[in-house]
């Protein structure tokens, strides 16, 4: 997640679109069967393993280990970043590209992967950025959405899911800099394009050492599919306040997409209030660790990290139907 325009000047540079196509392998693509709908039940959503999105937070921070300490816009730990997920989703079935721009005077890189099938016209889209701050590895921030993200997508494919609607995957460059990645995305996309999407989700920090649990109170539709996942659980919910207008879903939101997303805490402090509903600690940071070098993978709030990626997983499956 961005800082405030009040924490440090934002620079995204002029920003140049160029999209670079490259089919995703069919190699590798799961053949599990899909959930059973003989009987006109709607598909469920699958668990999502948490020792798999562990891993994944386990190979960002060995990237960011080896390029200097994080996986910051046009440094080498991001493009490894990228080729990783990359990697993992072309071998899954999915078509991948790579989106390219400019920010700061660097190449920066976003990552869309679509699942083949469903109606184009109608399209979910599920996204987080990819990119740290230079001051440390930014496991919480944001691999842990990235990575859940990622996660989902898999299991997408593990379960050949064949929704009604068409599902795409994204991971945003430069959003440490100003959603520079993901505003460049909808700048790309024509009036058309952008009102076939029918929800963007966003998922910018889900796995906080002392988190809480917020939902995006953006689009009404979206927001009750979270609430309903987090009631079913008996886990209270609070709307989502430090982040608006601070993540990727901003430009999709500003454009009239309706959006959605989910939110374990940054910087502000945990009330008595909170603490009670959530447990943790009362007086500290959601996440003491926020943009700097111990955001590592110790960092992480293993129940809330798979609750949140099991939520994920929920909405892309409710809301795909």
């Amino acid at each position: 997640m961005k800082l405030l325009l009040s924490g440090r000047a934002l620079t995204a540079g002029a920003v140049a679109v160029a999209t670079l196509v490259t089919g995703g392998s069919a190699a590798g693509a799961a053949t599990a069967p899909a959930h059973p709908v003989a009987d006109g039940t709607a598909a469920a959503a699958p668990d999502i393993p948490i020792a798999n999105v562990k891993a994944h937070l386990s190979q960002l921070q060995s990237i960011a280990t080896a390029n200097g300490g994080n996986r910051a816009h046009g440094r080498a730990g991001y493009q490894a970043s990228l080729n990783y997920v990359k990697a993992k989703l072309d071998a899954a079935g999915f078509t991948t590209r790579v989106q390219q721009f400019t920010a700061s005077g660097r190449t920066g890189y976003n990552l869309i992967a679509d699942w083949p099938g469903g109606d184009v016209n109608q399209v979910v889209m599920a996204g987080s950025h990819l990119d740290s701050v230079t001051s440390g590895p930014g496991i919480n921030d944001n691999g842990s959405g990235s990575s859940a993200v990622l996660e989902t997508a898999l299991a997408v494919a593990r379960a050949d899911y064949r929704p009604t609607k068409h599902l795409r995957f994204a991971w945003w460059g430069a959003e440490e800099l100003g959603l520079v990645g993901s505003r460049s995305y909808v700048n790309s996309l024509g009036s058309a394009e952008r009102a076939k999407i029918s929800g963007y989700l966003n998922f910018d920090m889900i796995g906080s050492p002392n988190p809480g649990y917020f939902v995006y109170d953006d689009d009404p539709t979206i927001e009750k599919t979270f609430k309903d996942y987090y009631a079913g659980l008996g886990i209270p919910t609070e709307i989502e306040t430090e982040g608006d207008g601070r993540s990727d879903h901003a430009p999709f939101k500003n454009a009239g997409v309706p959006v959605g997303g989910l939110f374990s805490g940054a910087d502000y402090r945990k009330t008595s209030a909170q603490a009670a509903k959530w447990g943790g600690t009362v007086g500290q940071p959601f996440d003491r660790c926020y943009h700097s070098s111990c955001d590592t993978t110790a960092n992480i709030d293993a129940t809330a990290l798979d609750r949140n990626s099991d939520a994920i997983a929920y909405a892309v499956w409710e809301l795909s139907q």
